[in-house]
């Protein structure tokens, strides 16, 4: 039987709020029906998803694991929506993700050349989430940084990039040309979502703080909790009056990537990709992010 999407919404507010009569507010329907809706998408998945007891509301196995797989079903019934409804006014849109740091306005002047049609909107991802929101449809390209779970993604690497070490303004290293691993054994590191970023030997879980993008790095560096590790167009994307930037060309590059959902099939899409790899090429060979606008002068002539 197929998954009813009205179900799945209602079994989420319940699964959020573990009380259905707070759930059944926010839905703006009666407790009672709410309560059939449940015992309904139950039947129809033939496993119960809640317990109830004096104690209240808890999610089962099935009901962790179902609300897991919720969001990002839910997010691609809405994109389908939404696409739709862009169609149906005769215009074209697409949705550009982008990791912090890598500039996609060069591939998005190529590309409008040839599609003025299409509005071409872009929208930050972090790591955790940059798989999901292709597969789910949220957007429908994707820069993005190694490493990433390809299944069911189409992947092509686009450039890579030096790292750099993310470092206090006062930190005993903070003057250096250049540092190496070795040099920073033993700090406490302020630890980034992508593991990438971090350096091969690694402390102990709790030794650090975790953070989740590069504003939040920076923040905690420049408090001095630690440091950190970085790609190094941060030091030409992001700034900060206490904390420095220093090359460790010892830790491997960071890879930057496309990627497309392998099911997404669309020209418009396809052609994205196309102008976004064309771009990377004359970018690399500026060989300076502060130079991404003559990348995409020269792009424009080569198109």
């Amino acid at each position: 039987m197929d998954l009813d999407l009205r179900k799945l919404r209602y079994f989420v507010a319940v699964a959020e709020k573990l009380h259905f009569g707070r759930a059944a507010e926010q839905l703006h329907i009666a407790q009672p029906v709410l309560s059939r809706q449940i015992r309904a998408l139950e039947q129809d998945l033939g496993a119960p998803l809640l317990t109830r007891d004096s104690h209240g509301v808890v999610l089962t196995d099935a009901g962790r694991q179902l609300l897991s797989d919720a969001g990002p079903l839910l997010a691609a019934a809405h994109a389908a929506r939404r696409r739709v409804s862009v169609a149906a006014r005769g215009s074209q849109r697409l949705m550009v993700g982008f990791r912090a740091g890598i500039a996609v306005a060069p591939a998005v002047q190529q590309f409008a050349s040839r599609h003025p049609d299409v509005l071409v909107d872009v929208q930050r991802i972090e790591a955790d989430e940059q798989a999901s929101m292709l597969l789910d449809g949220r957007i429908d390209i994707g820069y993005v940084r190694l490493p990433i779970d390809e299944a069911g993604l189409r992947v092509a690497p686009l450039f890579a990039e030096p790292r750099v070490a993310v470092l206090p303004a006062g930190h005993r290293l903070a003057d250096k040309e250049e540092v190496t691993e070795a040099d920073l054994a033993g700090e406490l590191l302020v630890w980034h979502a992508d593991t990438s970023t971090q350096p091969t030997r690694r402390p102990h879980p709790n030794a650090g703080y975790a953070v989740r993008g590069v504003d939040e790095t920076l923040e905690h560096v420049a408090a001095g909790r630690g440091i950190s590790f970085l790609a190094r167009s941060a030091t030409v994307f992001y700034s900060h009056p206490d904390v420095v930037y220093v090359p460790i060309p010892d830790l491997a590059p960071d890879q930057v990537c496309l990627a497309v959902a392998a099911s997404r099939t669309s020209p418009v899409v396809d052609d994205f990709f196309t102008a976004a790899q064309a771009t990377a090429e004359i970018t690399a060979e500026c060989g300076n992010y502060e130079m991404w606008r003559l990348g995409s002068d020269a792009g424009s002539q080569h198109g």
